[in-house]
């Protein structure tokens, strides 16, 4: 580590030598792993960019609607961007989509029909899938309650897609299979771009007719393909994710086949509107440009995730990813195997923040799970996962999950700060 910046560390900010030392030397253990994921965003960047100058935006496109938001230049060509990148015939890219959750539902519910059934093959999906499933809660409108039927089908012991069983699974009802790329709160790898295109490979070998979906939340521009560009009929994710570049204030995408989409847009709205109606509230700007520098703020919070896991392995705590495997997402997990020590780590992920550094994170009940759950983020944009956060479930066996940082030397940051709370907490030896 620079003098300079080391100095900084442990004179004004106060941060032990010895964890210093141990972040040191382990990312000098994983630079050569840097390479190539900055090739990966350098494609990525020239693949957004073109897509930016082929839809020749301009200051118009900045400009505010009003009303009902028809003919809205900003909006049109911030879908087409979209659909440019992730090579798919449409897009709907909206403020009015309110997270990744509702970015899922819109997908499912817009495309299946009573009596339809949804197979999810990575397993159980998000918690806050479940009520929107049916797996859980009263109904209040969930697939359950329409007679849209579903299947889960568990991954291997490795961690890979159990293709016997989804095979077994696939019925003459099966209108969609589902695969969620992140690892959610799983301890798991995420799903990889090869994976989906095998996935897609053998449902459509089974019944060409079965839709293919991705949540794609927490993967975009981890690859140089996304998945609707190796056989996924459609995609969904949230804005204030990755490809909102920490700029997107709110917001979700969804693309794929144009038909499905337009049935989307039907739910999304009501039937006979579509996606022709829907005001941009001044956030077509903040969209295009966070997703220009989306890339680059992925490839921050990658390597970050990197280093928190070889950090953590160097003091003896389980990790997936390992280091050294490939990435899919920008998560990370960290298996503390205490309520302390996630609460510690949590304690420094939010001191490391530049918006509500001074606040201490504490578990309590979130809606959409069953545990208490205990978060630290301190974002521009709340709950921009993007932006560095830890969170997870007070449950055995304690798994912390890390992501995001807007630059690497913040995602970085957050990895020193947790290892000096839980060093201060007594946590760990150094």
């Amino acid at each position: 580590m620079e003098t300079n910046t080391k100095s900084l560390l442990t004179g004004e900010l106060g941060i032990d030598p010895k964890v210093l030392d141990a972040i040191t030397k382990a990312e000098s253990e994983i630079s050569g792993q840097f390479a190539e994921l900055d090739d990966i965003a350098a494609f990525n960047q020239y693949k957004v960019l073109s897509a930016f100058q082929k839809n020749k935006i301009s200051d118009k496109h900045f400009n505010w609607s009003t009303g009902y938001g028809y003919d809205d230049a900003g909006r049109e060509a911030l879908e087409k961007i979209y659909a440019d990148i992730f090579k798919t015939e449409a897009a709907l890219v909206r403020p009015i989509i309110v997270n990744g959750t509702h970015a899922l539902t819109l997908a499912i519910a817009g495309v299946l029909r009573p009596g339809d059934e949804l197979i999810y093959c990575t397993g159980a999906p998000y918690d806050t899938l479940e009520e929107v499933i049916g797996i859980r809660g009263e109904g209040k409108g969930s697939l359950k309650e329409f007679g849209i039927t579903y299947k889960q089908v568990e991954l291997t012991p490795e961690g890979t897609i159990d293709y016997e069983a989804l095979k077994e699974a696939i019925s003459p009802k099966t209108r969609m299979v589902s695969a969620q790329r992140a690892t959610g709160y799983g301890w798991r790898k995420a799903i990889t771009i090869p994976e989906l295109e095998e996935l897609t490979a053998f449902v459509k070998n089974i019944n060409p007719d079965i839709i293919c979906m991705a949540d794609n939340c927490y993967g975009e521009f981890l690859d140089v393909k996304e998945p609707t560009e190796v056989g996924m009929d459609i995609i969904a994710g949230s804005l204030i994710k990755n490809p909102g570049g920490g700029l997107a204030l709110t917001g979700g995408y969804i693309v794929g086949r144009q038909d499905l989409i337009d049935s989307v847009s039907y739910r999304m709205t009501s039937p006979g509107i579509g996606g022709e109606c829907g005001l941009m509230f001044g956030q077509t700007r903040a969209m295009m440009q966070g997703l220009f520098m989306a890339p680059k703020v992925v490839n921050g919070a990658l390597k970050g995730a990197i280093l928190c896991s070889r950090v953590f392995e160097n003091l003896g705590f389980a990790t997936c990813p390992k280091s050294t495997d490939t990435r899919s997402d920008i998560i990370e997990c960290v298996e503390l195997g205490s309520p302390e020590g996630m609460i510690a780590f949590c304690r420094g992920i939010q001191a490391a923040a530049p918006v509500d550094s001074y606040v201490t994170p504490v578990p309590w009940d979130m809606p959409g799970y069953d545990d208490q759950v205990i978060m630290a983020a301190g974002a521009f944009v709340q709950g921009s996962s993007i932006e560095l956060s830890a969170d997870g479930p007070l449950r055995e066996p304690y798994i912390v999950y890390f992501q995001g940082g807007l630059t690497y030397e913040y995602s970085k940051m957050g990895v020193i700060r947790a290892l000096q709370a839980m060093y201060e907490d007594g946590l760990v030896n150094l």
